[in-house]
């Protein structure tokens, strides 16, 4: 029996050749089917050079368990999770980093129904079975049905359900796909546009999907890879700009200065639309950046939920609460209507609407963003990332008029409140601050000595 390291609170990440591998990624398939007793199976994959073979590993695992394999082929994460409900599949696999460095890949996966998988609904079970190695030989009944164009139809249909394509304007809109799974997707949901009379007007960027990724790792929430994004949206004269990560379950917004909106911003934003039609519903969001969120739901009357961050975690409030809407400041968009789950092309459809009716959406936060200005999300690499977190409490705790430690330390000091934890996904430290209308950046120093001291 040998320990595996790519399995994480919620997914697998790990570094191609160490932790994961096709041998890893093969028993990983098995004991997701064994553990889920899972007959049929919704698989796709990103556009990693790596992806392709292990997707392929972990189809003739989940064939070797004698599971019906519904093929994808290249997909965005968020057509895997459509596909798991849609198609009545007992779980879902889809193989990506998203935004990781070059030598990781990952899977992220899902139960019936598409709900989330963590350590209390199945991941750990997977993990000890893929440990234990002990599968014997191949089950009958197993094969792969290709079912790509009939699932990316059905998805389009759905995403175009969120917005009145009637209400569109004519705008122009810079989308860059960072050379990931996104392409397709988006010229899938472009042409049903179109053929809907929708006046809208497309410059593409970076839009071909390439595995060695020429213009740089999509991640846009760092902010060194979002100048390209934002002069386009200059050079074009364009009403906004949206950019995606690899596997497009996030998605970032640009206006017309080619500024970059903040995730917390288009969270309160999106949360506003869904309460508008849907008044008194509940509206979920991570514990980073929260104020902008809590004060537009309450002037909404609407009803807000803190969850723990994290994809599998917020999925789950969606349930436990039948939340319409929830948001994360890092650019997940979840939604009831998606069966609970995120989805990166949703937003900027809604986001085109709200433009539309409503007018820039530099002028639709503006008045947020003085009300509630924040740090971002700013990443440190302490060589003791405990030491490092301890320390800054010591610091700011005594002071502090709540703590939360709903995830990492939340210490708010009154007019300003920071929230600090490690990454669930990658070695780092992660600070966000906001404030009501102070100053952000001499508590932000401080701050930022003691994780770098």
């Amino acid at each position: 029996m040998s320990a595996l390291t790519c399995f994480k609170t919620y997914d697998i990440r790990g570094r191609l050749g160490v932790d994961l591998d096709e041998a890893i990624a093969y028993r990983i398939g098995r004991g997701f089917a064994r553990a889920l007793d899972a007959r049929k199976v919704v698989l796709g994959r990103d556009i990693r050079a790596s992806s392709e073979a292990l997707a392929a590993a972990v189809a003739r695992a989940l064939t070797d368990e004698g599971c019906e394999v519904l093929d994808l082929g290249l997909s965005g994460t968020e057509e895997m999770y459509f596909a798991t409900t849609q198609f009545g599949a007992d779980g879902g696999i889809c193989v990506t980093a998203s935004h990781n460095p070059m030598d990781y890949n990952g899977m992220k996966m899902v139960r019936a129904g598409s709900a989330p998988l963590d350590a209390a609904t199945g991941l750990a079970s997977i993990k000890a079975l893929a440990e234990a190695d002990a599968f014997g030989p191949a089950r009958p009944g197993g094969r792969v049905s290709d079912i790509g164009a009939e699932a990316r139809a059905a998805y389009v249909e759905r995403v175009l359900g969120f917005v009145d394509v009637a209400a569109l304007k004519p705008l122009r809109i810079v989308v860059n796909a960072g050379n990931g799974a996104a392409g397709p997707t988006f010229d899938a949901i472009a042409e049903a546009l179109a053929a809907r009379g929708a006046p809208l007007t497309f410059i593409r960027m970076h839009h071909t999907p390439d595995g060695s990724f020429p213009n740089g790792i999509p991640n846009p929430l760092l902010p060194e890879n979002r100048p390209p994004t934002a002069q386009r949206v200059l050079a074009e004269g364009a009403d906004m700009g949206v950019a995606w990560d690899g596997d497009f379950d996030r998605c970032f917004f640009f206006d017309h200065t080619g500024g970059f909106v903040d995730g917390e911003y288009i969270v309160g934003l999106l949360a506003e639309v869904f309460l508008a039609k849907e008044p008194g519903a509940k509206i979920i969001h991570d514990p980073r950046v929260i104020w902008n969120t809590r004060d537009v739901v309450a002037r909404a009357g609407g009803q807000a939920v803190q969850a723990r961050t994290g994809h599998a975690f917020i999925k789950q409030f969606m349930r436990d609460h039948n939340a319409v809407y929830g948001g994360e400041m890092s650019a997940h968009h979840y939604f009831r209507d998606f069966v609970y789950c995120d989805s990166g092309m949703i937003p900027w459809l809604v986001m085109a609407e709200l433009v539309s009716t409503r007018g820039r959406l530099a002028d639709l936060v503006a008045a947020r963003r003085a009300a509630f200005p924040s740090s971002g999300e700013i990443n440190f690499h302490p060589s003791d990332p405990a030491a490092a977190i301890a320390a800054v409490r010591a610091a700011y705790e005594p002071a502090a008029r709540a703590v939360d430690e709903t995830d990492g330390i939340s210490l708010d000091m009154g007019d300003w409140r920071f929230n600090l934890r490690s990454s669930n996904t990658e070695p780092v430290v992660r600070l966000n601050m906001e404030s009501q209308g102070s100053p952000l950046a001499a508590n932000l120093a401080k701050i930022t000595q003691l994780l770098e001291s």
